[in-house]
């Protein structure tokens, strides 16, 4: 018989295989203590019929003795006697009824002795059919004979009740014995690695489940923060892309306004330039007016300067 280390069955690792695996392993062992129950009953039985075997056969050896010696005396005293025992035998008198019992769900078949007794004429029970047998000689030693013979009949089938319970229950224990190992060191521990299996394949589909809802968090995570990122920078475009068209709308404003600007700017400076070359007339009327002034000032100065002379040469003497 093959040990069960190590070995297990070949099922598929689910919580369903593991239901069912647990409830096939109480099973066993519910069977495993069960059978181990009956075992020992039966060894217990067995025992005790192995007692009575052997008190029994100690008894057969001296009733058969007694019964051997019983017939030496008979056939010493009447002599050959057997053909008027079977003339006067009509029905047996020795009978063996049967019947079972059961040990431990074991039927075990047990013997009974019936001895039927038939009395005489006179009313006694020793008589019967061997009433006349040895009746001129030997009937005492023939009376004697009967009853050893009928109590080494009676330990015969006492015995062989109980060398056929023997028999079967030795037959019996052997394929419990049988069943109670193959339970206990093939089924059991064959289970009980199946479960093993099943509960570390278990655990290791745990452990990976859990890693990949780490893992797939974490993708959402990084997922999340990318999203994010994309969003302010997607939000931080639009900012920049708003503050570009408010800027390009300015410009386009002041290239709409600039041509009235321009105009205006066009008046304005045309306004400064007659401004300026009115100024420029009234500059060089003064600088005529002021040329004429001045020309007319010197004449009346150098007439002014020739009279002071001439004054002066009035005033003052000359001096050569």
């Amino acid at each position: 018989m093959s040990s069960g280390k190590g070995q297990r069955e070949a099922v598929f690792p689910t919580r369903q295989a593991l239901g069912s695996t647990k409830t096939r392993l109480k099973g066993a062992q519910t069977g495993h203590s069960l059978l181990k129950k009956k075992a020992d009953a039966l060894t217990k039985r067995f025992r005790t019929i192995t007692h009575k075997i052997d008190e029994a056969k100690r008894k057969m050896g001296k009733v058969m003795q007694q019964a051997s010696f019983s017939l030496a005396e008979v056939q010493y005293a009447t002599g050959d006697i057997g053909y008027q025992v079977q003339e006067s035998v009509k029905s047996a008198s020795f009978r063996v009824r049967a019947k079972q019992e059961n040990v431990s769900g074991v039927i075990l078949p047990a013997f009974e002795a019936d001895i039927k007794h038939k009395s005489n004429a006179s009313g006694s029970a020793s008589g019967g059919e061997f009433a006349l047998t040895g009746l001129s000689r030997g009937g005492q030693q023939v009376n004697k004979a009967r009853e050893t013979y009928t109590k080494a009949l009676q330990v015969l089938v006492e015995l062989a009740s109980l060398q056929t319970a023997f028999v079967i229950l030795d037959e019996v224990i052997r394929m419990t014995n049988r069943r109670v190992n193959a339970i206990e060191h093939v089924i059991i521990p064959r289970l009980e690695n199946t479960i093993s299996y099943i509960v570390s394949e278990l655990d290791e589909a745990d452990r990976e489940e859990f890693f990949r809802l780490k893992k797939v968090q974490a993708k959402k995570k990084e997922k999340a923060e990318a999203s994010d990122r994309q969003r302010l920078k997607a939000q931080q475009d639009d900012e920049d892309d708003d503050a570009d068209e408010a800027d390009s709308n300015a410009d386009h404003d002041h290239a709409e306004a600039s041509p009235e600007e321009t105009g205006k700017d066009e008046q304005q400076a045309s306004a400064t330039s007659a401004d300026s070359g009115t100024g420029n007339k009234k500059k060089n009327k003064k600088k005529k007016k002021t040329n004429n002034t001045s020309a007319i000032q010197e004449p009346e100065e150098e007439q002014q300067g020739g009279k002071d002379l001439i004054s002066g040469g009035k005033d003052e003497d000359v001096i050569f």
